[in-house]
């Protein structure tokens, strides 16, 4: 095995965030995409904010103060429609190449994990709806340390819990900003590029880009 981990960005990486708008883009209409946009980026921007100013509310009362910003920035939306957005989010639908993969990973011998900004119970839930309990080893949330990526403490994590050197880490992450974090720290980085964004933070690249996590080795 090249790598003894592979740790796995959860949002955006193995679980896809827009799914929770998209299943009921019909009662949202027209404005569902515009919605799913501004709701994970108000999400991101509130753990950021959060951490510098050191004053940390776990990611589930992030993700519900995101919803209703978003609510009133898009007023069209029915607000009923709160509860049912928020219990979707619970049960994000992974991609469809990550069961087979995480799979695959762990018949070889590496460890497969998770590391995210998510709590805790959010974290279990999404692993238990897409079935994927029996092939992650571990899942490390920034709940522990009480702020967010990219601090440098949440990274280390992964290297004090496996005592391992970040060097024999391979982190994925969908997220560049993540990317970046995890690349200062140490770890041999994969951007999976599912969008097609443009690349960033030239001075911190990943090792490798890939539009899925179906080519990673």
């Amino acid at each position: 095995m090249p790598y003894a981990a592979y740790v796995f960005d959860a949002y955006g990486t193995l679980f896809d965030v827009h799914a929770a708008v998209r299943h009921h883009a019909g009662d949202v209409g027209p404005e569902y995409q515009r919605f799913s946009e501004l709701w994970r980026a108000k999400q991101l921007e509130y753990s950021w904010t959060r951490a510098l100013m050191g004053a940390y509310r776990d990611f589930w009362q992030l993700t519900e103060e995101a919803l209703d910003y978003t609510f009133q920035r898009i007023p069209e939306v029915d607000r009923s429609l709160r509860a049912k957005l928020l219990d979707a989010y619970w049960k994000l639908d992974c991609y469809p190449e990550v069961p087979a993969v995480l799979r695959s990973l762990k018949a070889r011998g590496a460890r497969v994990a998770i590391l995210s900004n998510g709590a805790p119970a959010m974290l279990k839930s999404a692993v238990d709806n897409a079935a994927l309990d029996t092939v992650i080893d571990d899942i490390f949330s920034v709940d522990a340390l009480r702020t967010y990526k990219t601090a440098p403490a949440v990274y280390d994590v992964v290297t004090t819990s496996y005592r391992l050197y970040p060097g024999s880490v391979s982190f994925q992450s969908s997220n560049r900003w993540d990317v970046a974090g995890a690349t200062k720290f140490g770890f041999r980085t994969v951007w999976i590029n599912r969008t097609g964004m443009p690349d960033e933070y030239a001075d911190l690249g990943p090792s490798l880009i890939l539009p899925t996590l179906e080519a990673l080795e």
